[in-house]
């Protein structure tokens, strides 16, 4: 099983959140020629990536000699350069991966267009990707992938009845771990916890590979955590760590059950070598706030650096992280509850109607969150924290206490 395959996090995770980097929010500069190099992204002393992307461009390098040039090296250094984008949350490797694929766009293969999908889901430029997947659907009806990577974008729309018809792919094409990776969360966001757990468990049971396992045991840390079940969801978590695999969902995902706890200095812990990537920089900077760390004044200042940058370039993708930093950090809830709209308008997972609905009730703008509340009666989400939400968001209750109240930095 090839890993673009294989890596749940990739196929099921990912598409709610695009992690950027300070970096990559420079001013562009086009390189003199091809074979001129801009930058060297860091990798560990220990870390193989460097010598593994050195054989791939080598590959890479070599095809180009022939005639016709054979897209395959091309297709799998753009796949090793997105999964490492997924995994260290740098937007630098989408675009090595974009510039490496290029030129086979004339006439791609249906593995090649199943990465430019991804890459396209990545942006947020959810019906190019879903036309890629369904046209390598027509070349291979038996490429798992295009069905996951579907399936991925219609929970994330949540659009369930074409989400389900997905997994049904799946479990047709055989790949029980694939579809209980796709009908567990089938269950979760529509309204049954509990067989999403015993999916996610019987998913689990059919694979060992680390970044299988990774990604459906973050996901029973979620599942968990919205059953009211904290002690089950530490140990999921904790067990998906233990690999020792980089993911930044994973990590976000954590850092936010760590927040959820009142446990900042363990984010800290844990964060404190990730700043390169926004979605995990903000909730280092939340959990530096609560603490009145003096560390949370420039990391403040660097999410707002960022976040106008993207604006200035026109980018949409991370909306929903800038949601929680005008609420939260900021103390801006009608800003927060703009963008949170804008977000929920495009993507509809339990994460996006939670910012949504407590930007609303900070703002006092009940009108605002009617699209999450429909969704929690439609879906019957069982989560007891976000149906609260949704009656707050009417005004029925009393607003959060402190949630729009800006984080004082030293």
């Amino acid at each position: 099983m090839t890993p673009w395959i294989s890596r749940f996090a990739l196929a099921f995770a990912t598409l709610a959140g695009t992690l950027l980097t300070h970096s990559a929010f420079a001013n562009p500069r086009l390189p003199a020629n091809d074979s001129e190099v801009l930058e060297r992204l860091p990798t560990r002393p220990t870390d193989p990536t460097g010598r593994e992307l050195a054989t791939l461009r080598a590959a890479v390098q070599r095809a180009a000699q022939t005639t016709p040039v054979d897209p395959e090296p091309s297709t799998q250094l753009g796949q090793r350069y997105f999964d490492l984008a997924m995994a260290r949350g740098d937007p630098r490797y989408v675009g090595y991966a974009e510039a490496v694929i290029r030129p086979f766009g004339h006439n791609p293969t249906a593995p090649l267009l199943v990465l430019r999908g991804q890459l396209s889901q990545y942006r947020h430029h959810f019906d190019e990707a879903l036309q890629d997947f369904g046209t390598a659907l027509a070349l291979d009806p038996q490429l798992a992938s295009a069905h996951a990577w579907r399936g991925a974008i219609y929970l994330v729309q949540a659009n369930y009845p074409l989400a389900l018809g997905e997994c049904k792919a799946l479990q047709a094409l055989q790949r029980a771990s694939l579809y209980g990776a796709c009908i567990g969360l089938f269950h979760a966001y529509g309204g049954n916890l509990e067989q999403a757990q015993t999916e996610f468990h019987k998913a689990l049971a059919t694979t060992q590979d680390s970044g299988n396992r990774l990604w459906l045991l973050t996901r029973l840390g979620e599942v968990a955590a919205w059953r009211g079940q904290p002690a089950q969801a530490e140990q999921s978590y904790r067990s998906a760590l233990a690999l020792g695999l980089d993911d930044g969902y994973l990590l976000a995902a954590w850092a936010d059950f760590l927040l959820d706890h009142d446990r900042p200095t363990e984010v800290i812990q844990l964060l404190k070598q990730w700043e390169s990537s926004d979605t995990l920089l903000l909730r280092l900077a939340l959990a530096e706030a609560r603490l009145k760390n003096p560390a949370a004044a420039a990391h403040i200042q660097a999410m707002s650096d960022r976040f106008a940058a993207a604006k200035q370039r026109g980018d949409t993708t991370h909306r929903a992280e800038e949601a929680r930093f005008e609420l939260q950090l900021r103390g801006d809830p009608r800003r927060a509850v703009e963008l949170a709209a804008a977000n929920y308008a495009v993507q509809r997972e339990p994460r996006d109607a939670r910012v949504l609905l407590e930007a609303s009730i900070a703002a006092k703008d009940t009108g605002a969150a009617q699209a999450a509340r429909d969704w929690l009666a439609s879906s019957r989400f069982e989560d007891k924290h976000l149906r609260q939400l949704g009656v707050e968001s009417t005004g029925a209750a009393p607003a959060l206490a402190g949630i729009a109240k800006k984080a004082e930095a030293p």
